[in-house]
């Protein structure tokens, strides 16, 4: 199973910049989780996106952001593990390294 785990920062222009030790841990963490097979990848979004919406054969575009600021996803990782229980296990030892905040875990549904 693979499971779509982000991070959300409701106030990121507060949040200092990340100290060399805490960039070292991330390091080790993701080195440690790609060579057991548990990270497909990371990564972190723009807020700005754009919508594409087909209402009664009509296409239209909206340039965004969709979210309050405040629900905004900072960054991702891709992780694939055998059940929730072990994505939340992997979930809980990066939020250890990066500190207090919330962290989301859905599964991603089709083909692995």
């Amino acid at each position: 199973m693979q499971f779509l785990v982000y991070a959300t920062d409701p106030s990121p222009e507060a949040s200092p910049p990340p100290t060399e030790a805490l960039m070292a841990a991330v390091g080790s963490f993701i080195q440690e989780a790609t060579q057991a097979g548990a990270l497909v990848t990371t990564g972190s979004v723009n807020p700005k996106g754009t919508r594409v919406r087909l209402s009664g054969g009509k296409f239209s575009v909206t340039d965004g952001p969709f979210v309050e600021a405040k629900e905004l996803m900072g960054g991702f990782a891709v992780i694939r593990a055998k059940s929730l229980e072990e994505a939340i296990e992997w979930a809980k030892r990066f939020r250890q390294i990066i500190g207090d905040g919330e962290s989301e875990i859905v599964q991603i549904l089709g083909p692995d």
